[in-house]
């Protein structure tokens, strides 16, 4: 199976949702835009939100078997996604894209 880095890139914050519907809660996301983890045999990586991972895992796990072009062509990469956490408040998008192979990467060295 394929290795498959996972990068925060961008969080949105919808306060006046927050204001209208969220009960104030003290913890919000720990996640840090540009922050990476990377899975292994499409399994969850340490220290990956557990509510995100439900959000991509279907990706990432499709992306590990060798499979992409989700969508008829969604990505300019079809070896990648974009998805969001499931926060409606605060959403996180997460860039999921194969690893390189060890071979892959000495060719392009």
């Amino acid at each position: 199976m394929k290795k498959v880095r996972i990068t925060a890139i961008r969080q949105t914050v919808y306060s006046d949702l927050m204001a209208k519907y969220e009960n104030p809660i003290q913890h919000t996301c720990d996640v840090r835009m540009g922050e990476e983890w990377v899975s292994v045999d499409g399994q969850c990586p340490s220290g990956l939100c557990p509510s995100a991972w439900d959000s991509m895992r279907p990706f990432v796990e499709a992306l590990a078997r060798g499979e992409g072009n989700f969508y008829d062509g969604w990505m300019q990469n079809p070896f990648s996604a974009m998805i969001s956490c499931n926060d409606g408040f605060r959403p996180v998008s997460f860039y999921l894209e194969v690893c390189p192979s060890d071979d892959e990467s000495e060719a392009m060295a």
